[in-house]
């Protein structure tokens, strides 16, 4: 087995230690945290819930995801940020941790749950702000895209086995031992995380105070057409996804499917998709950075329309594969537009507005997501999801900095600067000689 030593001597030179450490941390999460989501929900049904207690679990993750997102962004500015992350991973273990303990026991209580879905929603609030702008702050100049594919490809391959795996793991020995490995996956990342290099990122002066890191935040939020945009596309986008995964896919699964495992391995082949999308993008540089993306946003409304019919498990599978291809795209495209257009000492602040804004609906849906089952049926709301998905993703493409901003083929230092005129910032400013489509 090779050495450490010479594991980071084969990485690519834009891949720093950093990087390397954050990666595999990604990966080691998104492994335990894919199966988890499984566990869950099915620790509610199995526990005698229904529909509507899988949505309020769901949502209690949620809620203080959005209350506390703002405050981990400027804490994740203002403090080492892989100190933040590292405790954010150790209040994830702990609570999960805690919610295994009770499924194995015996039947754990709605409150129970939710309030320990609760705890590690708090921990990813703090966390993820912090962890992206880590990821932003660790690569630099033309290479940055590829390394963010490379990232998001680690990523969701863990992801891939994690669904597929979890899924069987629920069904062959119950979800409580598959919460339980999530809870050592956040040890082991937690300890990873903890040997970052901070050393070469540079220094960040003390801001204002919080009330002051928010107002600035703010700024460079709002100043972007492009950013609050497509942040607006997502609430309402992310809200109904997450109320269909979360909630109907489990019970078109349980009543259509055979149970736990068939989703389990659609939300495998979704994974398998996303890999191949990022694989797709350590090649493809569109010029057209968030015109590409945004247009392969729209086959996000497929898998709510396959569930709604509902179609056969091998279909669904086909259906969440393309979905994730697509969807990458999207995700390498955002990331690399984030590192290029945002000053450096502001990505957490600022990732911090993008993730309020891009979950803050999700607690009302999944909670509603009950209630719009019972009012209008299950395939009734699913139709309902996909028509959301596709009408906002059609609006945000009104945006004309949506359309026109470009990828930089030259890299200048990121600064901050007044922006009152409501353009995408300094793309426009300065704006490169050649490589423009």
């Amino acid at each position: 087995m090779p050495s450490t030593r010479l594991l980071f001597r084969r990485r690519p030179a834009w891949a720093g230690r950093t990087y390397t450490l954050l990666t595999a941390a990604a990966f080691v999460t998104s492994l335990g945290s894919q199966g988890a989501l499984i566990a869950a929900a099915f620790a509610v049904l199995e526990a005698g819930g229904d529909g509507g207690d899988v949505g309020l679990v769901a949502a209690a993750r949620t809620l203080p995801l959005v209350l506390f997102l703002l405050i981990g962004g400027a804490v994740a500015d203002r403090l080492p940020r892989h100190r933040v992350m590292v405790a954010a991973n150790a209040l994830n273990c702990l609570s999960q941790a805690a919610f295994a303990v009770l499924v194995l026991a015996g039947e754990p209580r709605l409150w129970q749950m939710m309030l320990l879905t609760a705890l590690g929603g708090t921990g990813q609030a703090f966390f993820s702000p912090a962890a992206e702008g880590m990821l932003l702050s660790s690569v630099q100049g033309e290479q940055a895209g590829r390394a963010f594919a490379v990232f998001r490809m680690a990523m969701q391959g863990a992801a891939l086995g994690g669904a597929a795996l979890g899924g069987a793991l629920v069904a062959a020995i119950g979800p409580g031992w598959v919460l339980a490995a999530d809870a050592a996956a956040f040890a082991v990342a937690g300890a990873l995380r903890a040997f970052l290099d901070v050393g070469r990122l540079p220094p960040r002066a003390p801001g204002g105070g919080m009330l002051a890191d928010l107002r600035d935040g703010w700024r460079e939020f709002a100043g972007r057409p492009w950013l609050w945009g497509i942040v607006v596309q997502f609430s309402v986008a992310n809200a109904v996804v997450g109320a269909a995964d979360a909630v109907y896919g489990p019970l078109v699964a349980r009543d259509h499917l055979g149970g736990a495992a068939p989703w389990g391995l659609a939300l495998g082949f979704f994974g398998a998709g996303t890999v191949v999308g990022a694989l797709l993008m350590t090649r493809w540089k569109p010029r057209r950075l968030l015109l590409a993306g945004t247009l392969c946003v729209f086959p996000l409304a497929l898998p709510s329309a396959a569930l709604a019919v509902p179609v056969p498990a091998g279909a669904l599978c086909a259906v969440m594969f393309v979905t994730g291809v697509t969807l990458e795209v999207f995700g390498v495209s955002w990331m690399t537009a984030l590192h290029q257009e945002i000053p450096e000492e502001k990505l957490s602040r600022v990732s911090a507005y993008d993730w309020f804004g891009s979950v803050a609906l999700v607690p009302l849906a999944t909670a509603l997501a009950g209630p719009a089952e019972s009012a209008f049926g299950r395939p009734a709301a699913l139709w309902g999801c996909a028509g959301l998905v596709v009408l906002v993703t059609a609006a945000v493409l009104c945006v004309p900095d949506v359309r026109t901003l470009r990828r930089r083929t030259t890299y200048v230092a990121h600064h901050s600067v007044p922006r009152g005129d409501g353009r995408a910032g300094s793309a426009d400013a300065e704006r490169p000689v050649g490589g423009l489509g």
